[in-house]
């Protein structure tokens, strides 16, 4: 294997480490016989050892990821009592518990539905969760109606008759969401659907959903689902295991 000189192995290490904001290489002040001889060097140094391009993408990749949460965590403090304490959205799990995982949805979004079972095992199985759901409906009329069933029944019915239809779109609802197919979902969950359907339309309802779309704007949130976990903001599905990590390193500070 070729080896590079000291002088263009360092010059090769400023050039990869252009991706970060402070880099002291200056091209311009070379003379474009320096530019061509180096650019020569450098190619013929990449394509010998291409493996430091992955570990340049690597390193690059993990900065980014690292400004991200930076930027996420920001975020999340700026917006924390929208998040945590809005007083409408609905808490389950330990409402007073130490950590709370608040979960932007939308019924009609496959990867919610996905999420669902490992969202309930993962407050289930944690006396020390608090659960914030946000009503984020995103995915046409239909995901609207099924958001307003909801608040209409947490508002009309209170919190259980809500962690029942919450549930109960993942886990029963099928097929189109209009005003008949809730009243006979409402009845299979032996809930009275009139004063749910009743509540859909009052300016309560509509504000909570107005609320949680301004709230997702500021946190930059555009998909569902998105979690916020203590500090911490996930966005998209991702396993039990993984979340469960996450909550870990949130209690060791991290």
């Amino acid at each position: 294997m070729r080896t590079i000189p000291v002088a263009a192995a360092a010059s090769l290490a400023a050039l990869l480490a252009l991706a970060a904001p402070s880099s002291g290489l200056d091209l311009s002040s070379m003379s474009a016989e320096e530019r061509a001889a180096f650019r020569a060097e450098v190619r013929a140094y990449l394509l010998e050892n291409p493996e430091v391009l992955t570990e340049a993408i690597e390193v690059l990749n993990q900065r980014r990821a690292a400004a991200e949460a930076r930027s996420d965590a920001e975020l999340v403090r700026a917006n924390a009592e929208d998040l945590f304490a809005d007083g409408y959205s609905y808490v389950g799990g330990n409402p007073e518990g130490s950590l709370t995982v608040v979960e932007f949805l939308d019924y009609r979004c496959g990867y919610c539905r996905k999420a669902h079972a490992e969202v309930a095992a993962l407050v289930g199985g944690d006396p020390e969760i608090r659960y914030i759901v946000k009503e984020f409906p995103i995915l046409g009329e239909q995901s609207v109606l099924a958001s307003r069933f909801a608040i209409a029944a947490l508002q009309t019915l209170g919190k259980d008759a809500y962690a029942r239809i919450n549930a109960g779109f993942y886990e029963d609802f099928r097929g189109d969401i209009t005003p008949d197919t809730l009243r006979a979902f409402a009845t299979r969950l032996g809930l009275d659907p009139e004063p749910i359907l009743a509540r859909m339309d009052a300016p309560e309802v509509g504000r909570v959903i107005e609320e949680n779309h301004l709230l997702a704007q500021r946190m930059q949130i555009s998909g569902t689902p998105t979690f916020v976990l203590g500090g911490q903001m996930l966005r998209g599905y991702a396993p039990l295991d993984v979340m469960r990590d996450i909550i870990a390193e949130q209690r060791q500070g991290g």
